[in-house]
């Protein structure tokens, strides 16, 4: 690939003609055919995720990888969704199955200057786990954000927690690397994993993961999401 190079003959990254930052991404309604999400409301959606979470017997491992400890009472879990809430330059949303919060997931660092946004803040109780209303509603989250005009989509995690990790990449996510070092939480390191999708490389893994959907609402899928994606990086690849 021949580089681009300024007038002092120095190679610098290609144009980006007409870049006009995107409006800041803002919680809205969004509406699948398994879930759907809106504007996180501590208050209103507190009770229905503390049972979903498990009420008294909420599995530690949910938080393992958060912020936050796991809540132990409904007060608490107001706390949780406040704190949710409080985060500078996102937005929180609620995930709703058949009128029950059962989950929460948020855009973080939403920077239009650069038109870049991380989803992040992830938490899926048991009843949301490993369900086509989990994906449906990453899916909902990425298209939304790319239609609004951003051009880069992220995905970080402690590079100690394989459950995300593996969810990244079925996703249709590119591995980037591994920030060192790069956070102290709960008293301890955090190594940081980057992910990301860019603008050109959406609407293929979009349509993947509308393929995937749609064999999905028809009853068990035949071909699972990770190897659509997969195709899809090894297509790149070669």
């Amino acid at each position: 690939m021949t580089p681009h190079l300024d007038a002092a003959g120095l190679p610098v990254g290609r144009p980006v003609p007409d870049w006009q930052p995107p409006p800041a991404l803002e919680a809205v309604e969004l509406t699948g055919r398994h879930v759907s999400l809106r504007p996180l409301r501590p208050g209103d959606d507190a009770p229905g995720l503390y049972d979903a979470l498990g009420g008294t017997e909420i599995p530690a491992a949910l938080f393992t990888y958060l912020g936050v400890d796991p809540p132990g009472s409904l007060t608490e879990t107001v706390g949780v969704l406040d704190a949710a809430l409080s985060m500078p330059d996102s937005a929180a949303f609620a995930l709703v199955v058949a009128g029950q919060v059962v989950g929460m997931a948020s855009y973080l660092r939403i920077t239009p200057a650069h038109g870049c946004v991380e989803i992040g803040n992830i938490l899926y109780s048991p009843v949301l786990q490993r369900t086509t209303a989990a994906t449906e509603a990453m899916h909902l989250l990425a298209e939304h954000a790319f239609a609004s005009g951003y051009r880069r989509y992220e995905w970080k995690c402690d590079a100690l927690n394989a459950p995300s990790r593996a969810a990244a990449l079925r996703l249709g996510f590119a591995f980037e690397g591994v920030f060192r070092d790069a956070m102290v939480y709960k008293g301890r390191n955090r190594d940081t994993a980057w992910y990301s999708i860019t603008a050109p490389e959406w609407p293929a893994i979009r349509d993947a993961q509308r393929r995937w959907l749609d064999t999905a609402q028809d009853g068990s899928p035949t071909t699972s999401l990770s190897a659509l994606t997969a195709d899809l990086r090894d297509a790149t690849a070669g």
